[in-house]
């Protein structure tokens, strides 16, 4: 696994990543040696053709990115693997009529755009269906012994198991014989704790993953130190979790873990900057969709009766309440009836014009003015009505700490998790609020911007 931006990527996902960059710009560079042959490094770099690859290979290489072709690199289909390199190719050509428009020196020539796509199409094919099956083998995987069998670890066996890019592989469980079950999550049951040293021996794993269900007198300490010193990698259950789900689990999590943690955060330096350029981005971005708020304004008034702007007490940073603004998208009055409710799938209290504005994430501009008044930034967990709060912080360990960051338009929970009406959904969603604060940093910030502008051309989470 990879550490880039305070997330884990796995390394077959990055070696992917660059090596389809490199292939599909070697397409249209033997592209260029076909048509122009034998001038074709002259146009290359005396004309300065290579500029003309740029926006090509970005183009195909992000339509792949937002068809989350990096995110499962099985081949669960040929037919599905053709429509989405064609889509890609579509993607590109398209960006290339745009050029027509501003930068005609960016395009490239039709022939080489032609030649040079077919080329793509067959080779990053290939490539794809020779990487799932034999490159990811051939790149390693790191081979994890799970000691003991805790909630969360069938969970992890289970996830290393359908995710074949994380690069790891599971090697069987350890626990007490007594009670044991065949299996953990797919994985096998290989003996007792007392024969550790025994079963390392002879399954040789890179990692120990700790998750004992009741830790007293149970961990074999002495074994699991002598273990270490001879340079095997240990950790708990917890921060493995960390890694291949990208969130914390609060069922693993000690209090002991967030008060002694050197990663944990917040503090005064990033949250100041944070605010800093929230508000500058929010007052660029006012400036640039301006017009379309007024469209949506108009369109808001014209369709139902009520206000435009929708106001909404949430709580903020330490507790704090503050008026949170949005464009109405249900009806006046909506929860006369029942009282403060959450919205649910095809709620009947949200109007026509609001499915499309909550779909297309419009009704959340509003939010930049809470940017600009300080009460919110760009990225952090969402904030939540205090009849909400109250009775989740009563439900829920370590919810009320969420609070003790601003909250923000968009943040690590709404780019990876679902719009849930459930206890179970906010539980989830608490755990990748946990998981940003610990790690809260301005390129994270950034990262995590990127991947809403994929959640919000997908329209994905909208309820």
């Amino acid at each position: 696994m990879i550490r880039l931006f305070k997330v884990f990527f796995p390394t077959g996902v990055f070696a992917l990543l660059v090596s389809e960059l490199v292939l599909c710009a070697a397409c249209y560079v033997v592209a260029v040696m076909v048509i122009y042959s034998p001038f074709w490094d002259s146009y290359l770099w005396d004309e300065g053709g290579w500029v003309t690859l740029v926006p090509v290979v970005l183009s195909v290489v992000l339509s792949f990115y937002y068809q989350d072709m990096y995110i499962n690199l099985r081949i669960r289909s040929r037919t599905l693997l053709l429509q989405q390199l064609s889509l890609a190719i579509g993607v590109a050509f398209l960006v290339q009529s745009l050029l027509n428009y501003g930068r005609v020196d960016w395009m490239m020539h039709r022939q080489i755009m032609l030649a040079g796509s077919i080329l793509t199409v067959i080779v990053l094919g290939s490539y794809r269906m020779v990487y799932a099956s034999h490159v990811l083998e051939m790149l390693g995987q790191q081979r994890l012994l799970l000691v003991g069998r805790s909630a969360v670890m069938g969970e992890l066996a289970h996830r290393v198991e359908e995710r074949a890019e994380l690069g790891m592989r599971v090697l069987g469980f350890v626990d007490d014989e007594q009670g044991a079950p065949a299996e953990l999550g797919g994985a096998a049951w290989l003996g007792p704790v007392a024969d550790l040293r025994r079963i390392v021996a002879e399954t040789k794993p890179d990692r120990l993953v700790v998750g004992m269900a009741d830790r007293r007198g149970q961990l074999p300490m002495m074994d699991l130190l002598d273990l270490r010193f001879q340079g095997l990698s240990i950790e708990t259950a917890a921060t493995a979790y960390e890694t291949v789900f990208g969130r914390m689990s609060i069922r693993e999590l000690q209090p002991a873990e967030l008060v002694f943690s050197s990663e944990l955060r917040p503090n005064a330096a990033v949250m100041g900057l944070q605010q800093a350029y929230s508000c500058g981005l929010a007052l660029l971005a006012l400036v640039v969709v301006w017009p379309v708020m007024v469209l949506v304004a108009v369109a808001v008034r014209v369709s139902s009766k009520g206000p435009v702007f929708y106001r909404q007490v949430r709580v903020g940073l330490n507790g704090q309440p503050f008026t949170l603004y949005k464009f109405r998208s249900m009806g006046v009055d909506a929860e006369a009836g029942t009282g403060a409710v959450w919205a649910s799938k095809n709620d009947p209290r949200v109007t026509p014009l609001g499915k499309w504005l909550r779909k297309l994430r419009l009704d959340e501009f509003p939010q930049l003015f809470n940017v600009l008044k300080r009460e919110m930034t760009i990225v952090g967990p969402r904030p939540e009505r205090p009849e909400f709060v109250k009775m989740l912080s009563e439900k829920i360990p370590y919810y009320r700490q969420r609070h003790y960051v601003k909250p923000g338009i968009t943040g690590w929970a709404q780019i990876n998790h679902k719009y849930g009406d459930t206890i179970e959904d906010t539980v989830t969603k608490l755990e990748y609020d946990l998981y940003y604060i610990k790690r809260q940093s301005v390129v994270f910030d950034f990262y995590i911007m990127f991947q809403t502008v994929k959640v919000m051309l997908l329209s994905r989470g909208a309820q």
